[in-house]
């Protein structure tokens, strides 16, 4: 059983800046890809940004190119989500994933809350 917890949410003002945190508690190491996951009120869940284990695949939706990066601590078991000009928009429940591929997951944080203020 692997346990995923967020941190870093909270208010922010539209093209204002926050970092989400997510660790992973692994029983035994695994070279797992993590990602982020939001789902704004009202809508699905939608893909995020997802990093590999070793970091040489990044993905990002089109909605975060350019303002989001993602990176990871593997010592800490931990990923990282840099938000930047942040939109109201990108007002959502922001999840951390974590599995065996970058399009592949088994689990899930229980989701931080975003909200951005025009």
């Amino acid at each position: 059983q692997v346990q995923l917890e967020e941190s870093g949410g909270g208010l922010a003002q539209a093209g204002g800046s926050m970092r989400l945190s997510c660790k992973a508690s692994f029983r035994t190491e695994r070279h797992y890809a993590m990602g982020w996951f939001r789902q704004p009120p009202g809508k699905e869940r939608e893909f995020v940004a997802t990093m590999n284990w070793r970091g040489s695949e990044i993905v990002y939706a089109d909605s975060a190119k350019g303002r989001f990066t993602i990176s990871r601590d593997n010592a800490k078991n931990t990923v990282y989500l840099q938000m930047n000009n942040l939109k109201p928009e990108d007002t959502a429940v922001y999840y951390c994933t974590t599995g065996p591929t970058t399009s592949a997951y088994d689990y899930w944080g229980h989701g931080t809350q975003v909200t951005v203020s025009s």
